[in-house]
Formats: structure tokens, sequence, C-alpha cells
């Protein structure tokens, strides 16, 4: 299972997480990893998109703390419903709504934390994050997500 933060303008239209140009880059380096994205469930920790209007263009803002409290128990819902073994959090809200408010991507990233007794949790870099990174730290982050995305991978055969 994997966990974003919240819809962006492209999925928002189309009603499917990860169809924007993050989702295309999730699918490549799920593929790089040798994850097959269509085994994946796919969801938002914010279920709706928020933003402001630009004159024709709907400009993503983040979801607030209220906004993110009132959506967890539809993640939950589907925590329980789909029981994953193995779940990425994508971006630090979809981390902190895991594992707390405390939880700092840059610091935790890609450790594995038990989130009950079946499924383990490790966050990553969210696919959109790496896309406004420039240079070095934009290649250093995409080979993280994919290094954290292969760790997800053996962590489900083992």
């Amino acid at each position: 299972m994997l966990i974003g933060e919240q819809p962006g303008a492209q999925e928002d239209l189309a009603g499917e997480p990860f169809v924007g140009p993050a989702g295309t880059l999730l699918r490549e380096l799920l593929t790089s990893a040798g994850i097959p994205p269509a085994t994946l469930y796919l969801t938002n920790t914010v279920k709706h998109f928020k933003f402001q209007p630009r004159g024709k263009r709907r400009l993503h803002t983040r979801a607030n703390a209220s906004e993110q409290a009132a959506c967890r128990p539809w993640l939950a819902a589907e925590l329980l419903r789909v029981r994953p073994e193995i779940v990425v959090a994508l971006g630090a809200m979809a981390a902190q709504t895991l594992f707390g408010n405390a939880f700092r991507l840059t610091r935790e990233r890609g450790a594995l934390r038990a989130l009950d007794a079946r499924s383990r949790a490790l966050a990553t870099w969210h696919p959109s994050a790496i896309l406004r990174m420039r240079g070095t730290d934009r290649d250093a982050a995409r080979a993280e997500l994919l290094s954290d995305l292969k760790r997800a991978s053996e962590a489900l055969k083992n």
C-alpha cells in the first residue's frame, strides 16, 4: 500500500491518485524497483484537492491540520480493509499521519517500523517533492526513493 499526501489537480479531475507527473515518476521507479504498479493499493492521506484559483488554473495548497484530521478515519478504514503487509508513506504529511507529528522525513526516511502486529511501514520522498527539486538534490532524492521502494519490496519477501 502506498499513501500519498493529497490529490493534485490532475488526480482531482481523474478521481484517481498518482495520475499526474508525480505518478509517472512513481510508476517508473516502482518498475525499476521490481514492483508492478498494478499490484499496489494507492491512496492519499487527505482525500480532497485543496487549491486556490489563479485565473484558469487551480494551484495546490497544503491541507491544514483540521482537514488532515478529518480525513484520518477514511485512511484508517482503508488500512483495515486492505490489511497491507508493507505501507510506504510518500511525503511528510503521510509519514506524520502514520508515525506522529514528531516524525521528520529528512532524519527518519527509509527506516522500517511496525505499524501493528501485521504491518510494517516506511516513509520516503513524495515524487512531487522530487520533481520540484533541482540538480544534485533531485538526483539524490530520486535515488533515495528508489532505494526505499526496493527496501519495501525486499521486506515483503522476508
